[in-house]
């Protein structure tokens, strides 16, 4: 009687295995939000290209410290298919989010997510950076939590656009 339950609970742990190994990936939430310039948008316009989905506070020293490669990354792929998102905390005050995103220029959409709902819908996010790829096929490739190694995440960003959706 034992064996048979261990052999069923190898198979199934051998499957998970294997589905694992496929590459198995998490479908992006859809979500609705407000960029800045008061837009409303949701995740379902973002089918068909490859999304960088940024959670950040202007009171994280490392956000603020990668925000220069997050838009040179925007910069470099933006005409391809590429777009980027920057998902305020709900604890950032919207004047300071509003003032940061102005004073350096940011050429990406900003968000505030003044509710939690976004971060919450994303895998309860809490720690700041946290920055996901999402494939063409609205898929959440890569989360990166701290500061990306923005070479590697390049080359992603190139092997993901090469996909066909």
């Amino acid at each position: 009687l034992l064996a048979p339950a261990l052999l069923a609970l190898a198979l199934a742990g051998g499957a998970y295995l294997a589905y694992q190994s496929l590459g198995a990936r998490e479908t992006a939430p859809r979500v609705d939000y407000v960029l800045l310039d008061g837009k409303k948008a949701d995740s379902s316009q973002w089918r068909g290209q490859v999304m960088l989905v940024n959670f950040w506070a202007t009171s994280c020293t490392t956000c603020v410290k990668e925000m220069p490669q997050i838009v040179a990354t925007h910069e470099k792929f933006k005409g391809r298919g590429f777009d980027t998102l920057a998902v305020a905390m709900s604890y950032d005050p919207p004047a300071f989010v509003a003032k940061f995103a102005e004073s350096r220029q940011l050429p990406f959409g900003v968000a505030i997510d003044n509710t939690g709902q976004i971060a919450q819908s994303f895998g309860r996010v809490q720690l700041t950076p946290t920055t996901l790829l999402i494939n063409k096929r609205g898929q959440v490739v890569k989360r990166y939590v701290g500061e990306p190694d923005f070479a590697a995440l390049h080359a992603l960003v190139e092997k993901l656009l090469a996909e066909s959706v």
